[in-house]
């Protein structure tokens, strides 16, 4: 999984600087839910916030918070939207609780003075780059974002980063607090408890700035538009085989593809995966099954994709039926067994 060969669900591997942050994270052991408890992990949290709003073109004063991956993100920025969305229509959840509060409504495509929240999991990195953050032009005017540090950023899991552009709400969503605890009023010092919904959790922030601050700037873009290009010479390779339609327009770092009949899809990806050179996923699009590549590995460069094309080349070479049988027997399979959701 952590190899530049894996093209499956958006996973990067662990830049060098990255992993070895976060063994010096586990050494350390920093409990980084208050500042008294460490102040190093909760300086670098600060520094991590000033990098990632510059980087991602976001609102220089966005609240930040580590969490553990963007589903945890979402919760936490949900949270602040519910809480000012409530205060708004004069209600006080953190005094009356939800029952017998105003009705809430999640909504597409906001209108109304609703709160705006951007699920950038990958491809807000995008923004990283010169060449491509005309992709996410307009994110900035959200209320809140998140962003998987451990997908396109290349840090170990768990790590993900969520913001908010209304730090008020943010934190009057997410704090606690009690007699015993050392926690500054003022807010001269980050207390990390103030973000997130963890009290005692690892301090992530070192990973993440580790990464950042190895790359920089310039190697961030690099990264990002190195790994687009691979995955459009990816499509373009895939597309000269015989039977093969791209069904995406590559802007970004994901291929969608398939062959003429779902079981010679199946077919070729069952052999291309047992294999063993290179891994991507399968899944279903408009109906029909599809190939899906995600190429977001700091490893991953032309002779990672020269080694998936020449995995798809043989794995489809008609030299026999033994390939849609391949496939007809994968489904058969996938059709006795219990399906999750």
């Amino acid at each position: 999984m952590p190899s530049g060969r894996y093209f499956g669900f958006v996973i990067g591997g662990g830049l060098p600087a990255a992993l070895a942050a976060d063994w010096l994270t586990s050494a350390w052991d920093q409990n980084a839910g208050l500042y008294v408890g460490g102040p190093a992990a909760s300086v670098v949290e600060q520094i991590v916030q000033e990098w990632l709003t510059d980087l991602l073109g976001l609102p220089a004063d966005a609240s930040l918070g580590l969490v553990t991956g963007t589903q945890m993100g979402s919760v936490t920025a949900l949270a602040a939207a519910r809480f000012r969305m409530l205060e708004r229509s004069g209600w006080d959840v953190a005094r009356d609780g939800l029952a017998g509060g105003p009705r809430i409504r999640v909504l597409v495509g906001a209108e109304h003075g609703a709160w705006l929240h951007v699920d950038g999991a990958f491809g807000l990195w995008a923004a990283a780059s010169p060449r491509l953050r005309h992709l996410v032009r307009g994110a900035e005017r959200a209320d809140s974002w998140i962003t998987d540090a451990h997908k396109w950023l290349n840090v170990p899991y768990d790590s993900a980063l969520v913001l908010c552009a209304d730090p008020d709400a943010h934190r009057a969503a997410m704090t606690v607090s009690a007699s015993y605890l050392i926690q500054d009023d003022t807010r001269a010092v980050r207390d990390q408890v103030d973000w997130v919904p963890e009290f005692s959790r690892r301090a992530r922030g070192f990973a993440v700035y580790a990464a950042l601050r190895s790359l920089g700037r310039s190697g961030l873009a690099e990264l990002v538009e190195r790994t687009c290009d691979c995955a459009r010479r990816f499509a373009q390779g895939v597309g000269e085989l015989e039977g093969v339609e791209v069904l995406n327009d590559v802007v970004l770092n994901q291929v969608l593809f398939r062959f003429e009949t779902d079981e010679r899809t199946d077919g070729v990806l069952h052999a291309v995966q047992e294999a063993g050179e290179v891994w991507m996923s399968g899944t279903t699009w408009d109906g029909r099954r599809a190939v899906r590549v995600s190429v977001s590995n700091w490893q991953t460069g032309d002779e990672e994709i020269d080694l998936a094309l020449e995995a798809f080349k043989k794995a489809s070479a008609p030299a026999s039926n033994a390939v849609e049988l391949l496939g007809r027997e994968h489904q058969a399979r996938g059709r006795t067994q219990p399906q999750r959701g």
